[in-house]
């Protein structure tokens, strides 16, 4: 894989035609426009922190197992394979849900053209049905079509960057009717039922973080780049940054072009953006460029499955998960770990299928993502700043800039962390209810347990026969990361 293929992988999961356009109904009831600008411009400022950090352990350590192994090796010894099984679990976690998230907004959106189109209701039951054969769709292109889904990376590339180019001149050009910079930059709404604004404003800020997500799949492709422990840095930071531009552009693009904001939010599909393509441009132009943002989510659920079985190829060829033997085998055709990727989209299913009887279970999908993969992201740059001069340095790295852009990440994932468990609509009721504190509390302990019974005693210890990574993965890191 080339370096700009592996920067396709993360710019691809990041998709900001997906996390964008998926959650911005949420954003336009939780802080209105002036969150959604404001609330984008500060997130991605402050995820360009994390990913600065990631990318410089990254280079000290490229390989397929990313984030769990950068943790044992910098953690203290005696506690380094504790610091490395909660690493791994909490970026499982995140990974899956991130899946789950991708395809179930392509899945919403989907459903919202085939109602447009012949009346294919967009309801709950119908959405769910989508989202499975979505999911087995990139589960089957990940087992077999190999170098269809590399092509298809690269030209996700080029279909998202020509995709916003294409929607945002459509926008700012077509419609008779915009709105005011003050509005786009100005025009605050609270639709939440909390009376606090501040409460509202940090709820808000979800949109933003949750589309900043995936970018650690540059780690995770590492052991398949040319020149890895320069290309993998470069691709996690480039992402954020391409994106960061991308998606302000494109969300600008749309906010400038509402129509009718109460018109949006009750539209008759339940796809908000959908509906200001077609106020602003007419049915058929609307429909069109509705179809160029679904190609784009499918392009980022098949990127996030890709990365996703990686990561839970490594962590079960250390013995990790349940059935571990299972999942880090390969199919002996395709060289892919197929069962891994099965798992990835079983999983993704599994979170998503709550949305049946949950009105608020794709916010709170969103909520697990971003949880579990920022509590990962940080672990190793916290382990980093505490080794301080001991940290051996790989050719990508942030000089004296270090302690203050590592610092700077962690306070601000300890911040989100606890700000999207909170409720995210009131009256809090069984329908609008956030589980996303339910799920992430299970992991917690149910790895918790595994941990103290069992793990503690075999995971990434050498002599044991149930690890490998430990084994093997730390000449191959030292070797690439050489200059």
């Amino acid at each position: 894989m080339s370096g700009r293929a592996n920067f396709g992988v993360s710019f691809t999961i990041i998709s900001i035609l997906s996390g964008c356009m998926t959650l911005y109904g949420f954003g336009m009831n939780t802080g209105g426009p002036a969150v959604i600008m404001w609330g984008w411009l500060l997130v991605g400022v402050m995820t360009l922190f994390v990913g600065l950090s990631m990318a410089e352990v990254c280079s000290s350590y490229p390989t397929s197992a990313g984030l769990y192994f950068w943790a044992h090796r910098m953690a203290p010894q005696r506690s380094a394979a504790a610091w490395a099984w909660f690493t791994g679990w909490f970026n499982t976690l995140g990974q899956i849900a991130v899946t789950a998230g991708i395809d179930f907004g392509a899945a919403t959106f989907l459903n919202a053209l085939l109602d447009l189109q012949f009346g294919y209701t967009a309801t709950p039951g119908h959405t769910i049905i989508l989202f499975g054969i979505i999911l087995a769709l990139h589960g089957v292109l990940n087992t077999f079509g190999v170098r269809i889904v590399a092509l298809l990376n690269e030209v996700s590339i080029w279909w998202h960057i020509l995709g916003v180019f294409v929607i945002c001149g459509a926008l700012v050009l077509a419609p008779d009717h915009h709105q005011s910079t003050g509005f786009v930059f100005g025009e605050f709404v609270n639709n939440t039922g909390f009376s606090s604004s501040i409460y509202v404003v940090l709820l808000g800020l979800l949109m933003a973080q949750y589309t900043f997500t995936g970018y650690d799949a540059s780690a995770h492709m590492t052991e398949e780049t040319i020149d890895a422990a320069t290309a993998g840095p470069k691709g996690i930071v480039r992402s954020i940054l391409v994106s960061l531009a991308a998606g302000f552009v494109l969300l600008f693009g749309f906010t400038y072009a509402i129509q009718s904001y109460d018109g949006a939010l009750e539209s008759s599909t339940g796809v908000p953006p959908a509906q200001i393509l077609m106020d602003a441009l007419g049915v058929a132009a609307g429909k069109w460029l509705l179809v160029v943002i679904i190609v784009a989510q499918l392009f980022c659920g098949m990127a996030s499955v890709t990365a996703n079985s990686r990561m839970i190829y490594a962590f079960s060829r250390d013995g990790a998960l349940p059935f571990s033997r299972v999942w880090h085998k390969l199919n002996p055709a395709t060289r892919t770990p197929a069962n891994a990727v099965w798992l990835a989209v079983g999983g993704a299913f599994v979170l998503g299928l709550p949305y049946l009887w949950n009105i608020t279970a794709y916010a709170a999908v969103t909520s697990i993502a971003t949880i579990g993969l920022y509590i990962a992201y940080v672990i190793p740059t916290f382990l980093r700043l505490r080794l301080g001069s001991r940290f051996e340095r790989g050719p990508w790295n942030l000089g004296s800039w270090s302690t203050i852009v590592g610092t700077i990440a962690v306070a601000w994932v300890a911040v989100i962390t606890v700000l999207f468990m909170l409720p995210q609509s009131s009256p809090v009721t069984a329908k609008t209810f956030n589980y996303a504190p339910i799920a992430v509390g299970v992991v917690i302990a149910f790895c918790s347990t595994w941990w103290l019974a069992s793990a503690r005693k075999w995971f990434l210890k050498p002599t044991h026969p149930r690890n490998s990574t430990a084994e093997h993965a730390r000449p191959q890191a030292r070797a690439a990361a050489r200059p």
